[in-house]
């Protein structure tokens, strides 16, 4: 058998370029988020959502650890995604949220 059969295929980790992202087929059904509470709760709640999106694209795209997510690859992966770049307060958020899965 040649050694070249051997050989394992590339993974996510050993492959020397990127893997494009896998976008969802179809964008999630949008809810109304409940009336009546303080201003500060709904800024705290879509912060939260937007830090979990980006956790999962990170990822994806194959950066596992918290010291990986810089805020500049932060970034461009919510640029990639289509979502607004984040503050450094959600970019902390990202990498509090991937240290916490670990």
């Amino acid at each position: 058998m040649p050694a070249a059969a051997l050989k394992p295929l590339p993974t996510q980790s050993t492959v020397q370029h990127p893997v494009l992202l896998d976008l969802p087929y179809a964008p999630v059904e949008k809810r109304a988020l409940p009336p009546g509470r303080p201003r500060e709760w709904y800024i705290t709640h879509n912060r939260r959502l937007k830090a979990m999106r980006l956790a999962i694209a990170l990822l994806d795209s194959g950066v596992y650890l918290p010291n990986q997510a810089r805020n500049e690859t932060i970034r461009t992966t919510a640029e990639t995604i289509g979502v607004h770049p984040p503050s450094d307060t959600t970019c902390h958020m990202v990498r509090a949220l991937m240290r916490y899965a670990r």
